[in-house]
């Protein structure tokens, strides 16, 4: 079959895993860190909410902007400033003399990554083929399993969270510089006219609107919507059975804490390797037809979890994973050909602004619902999820894939 093949130079591709290794590196630092945190400034346990609130906020409010922004700087430059934003903001974390400095740089930790989440994907889905676009976010799935990797080797030989963040801002210093001196390249080979996408009939041209599209514009496309919605259930998902399958499994089930951890652990790692082994066939298959696939897979899955008393439920998380890994890269890859290449970094960004309110809306409506109802529910919540998921990816497909 026909597909897209890389137009970015080896150097920028090489730059990009990178980035996106960078991208996941603060993201869950603050969870080892916290401890230390809360000890050297003598906090209650519960103000770990309030820089995870801000920094949510602003990853948000930052997606929603991307579009505009990549329209007026580019993505090079806004990449090296995105960038310089967060690593100055992580070297704020390590110097700040009192919380209250934390709190301050927060937003621009979390504005500089929703920026660059954005910028990536955008430049990602135009100019790599769809492997790559899988394995760069496992990339981010590596970074985000190095950060707190980095902050616990530090804090067990006697180093403190200040050294941890050091650490990790001085790699993201590292990665500005390197964006600095590239920030021109990342323009070059964009689209002036068309652009070539491997669609369902073959590869062919899409051509691209006469002028830039607004935001308020772009937000009056059906299938913006749809994708909007989409991104908000399948982080949903993905959060929620991460974040309470153990206590399902131990305080619901009856699972012993050691095999529920384990199992837990072994879901994560299938959304890494999952995104390793598929990018080793998408090509093979298809970008559309492996949504279709995972999408089906995913409420197969979910639903197994959501039957109690079975032993079924825990190897249901791997597969749960494994089936997930795949759609997140997967429709970053197909935003271009589907919503057109003007739309498209307005689509990334409010994909990326959805994907973060569904990380915070569903776990915490399962929590709600699990104190009403009690634990049983969480799985079946899951599988409604992914029921709407699959239901919407195929009415995207309805309207994106099979229009004259």
């Amino acid at each position: 079959m026909n597909r897209p093949t890389s137009r970015a130079p080896a150097a920028l591709l090489a730059l990009a895993y990178l980035a996106f290794i960078s991208l996941g590196l603060p993201d869950a630092v603050l969870g080892v860190a916290w401890p230390s945190v809360r000890d050297s400034f003598q906090l209650p346990q519960a103000l770990l909410g309030a820089p995870l609130a801000l920094a949510a906020t602003a990853y948000f409010i930052s997606g929603l902007l991307a579009g505009r922004l990549i329209q007026s700087v580019g993505i090079g430059l806004l990449l090296a400033a995105s960038t310089a934003t967060v690593a100055a903001a992580v070297l704020g974390f390590a110097a700040a003399p009192a919380f209250l400095i934390i709190l301050l740089v927060t937003p621009f930790m979390g504005f500089g990554s929703g920026a660059i989440d954005a910028a990536l994907n955008t430049y990602a889905a135009r100019n790599f083929s769809p492997k790559h676009m899988s394995w760069l976010h496992a990339a981010y799935a590596a970074g985000a399993t190095a950060g707190p990797a980095i902050m616990t080797a530090v804090l067990s030989r006697g180093g403190t969270w200040r050294m941890g963040y050091g650490v990790v801002g001085g790699l993201l210093a590292a990665l500005v510089v390197a964006f600095v001196a590239t920030r021109n390249l990342w323009g070059r080979g964009e689209p002036t006219a068309q652009v070539l996408v491997d669609t369902p009939v073959g590869t062919g041209p899409v051509p691209l609107e006469d002028k830039p599209i607004g935001t308020f514009s772009a937000l009056r496309s059906g299938r913006v919507w749809l994708q909007i919605v989409i991104f908000f259930f399948y982080t949903g998902i993905e959060v929620s059975a991460g974040q309470w399958s153990y206590t399902l499994l131990t305080e619901g089930r009856g699972l012993g804490s050691a095999a529920a951890g384990t199992w837990v652990a072994v879901y994560w790692g299938g959304l890494l390797a999952g995104r390793l082994v598929l990018g080793f066939v998408v090509e093979r298959v298809g970008q559309a037809r492996m949504l279709r696939f995972a999408t089906v897979g995913a409420l197969v899955s979910a639903v197994i979890f959501a039957i109690p008393g079975t032993s079924w439920g825990v190897v249901a998380l791997p597969l749960l994973s494994f089936s997930l890994a795949s759609i997140y890269p997967g429709l970053m890859a197909e935003t271009p050909r589907r919503m057109g290449e003007q739309l498209a970094p307005h689509a990334v960004g409010f994909q990326v602004s959805a994907a973060t309110l569904g990380v915070a809306v569903l776990p915490s409506l399962a929590g709600i619902l699990s104190e009403r109802f009690g634990l049983e529910v969480i799985g079946p919540l899951i599988a409604c999820c992914a029921l709407m998921l699959l239901v919407l990816h195929e009415r995207l497909i309805a309207l994106a894939d099979r229009a004259p």
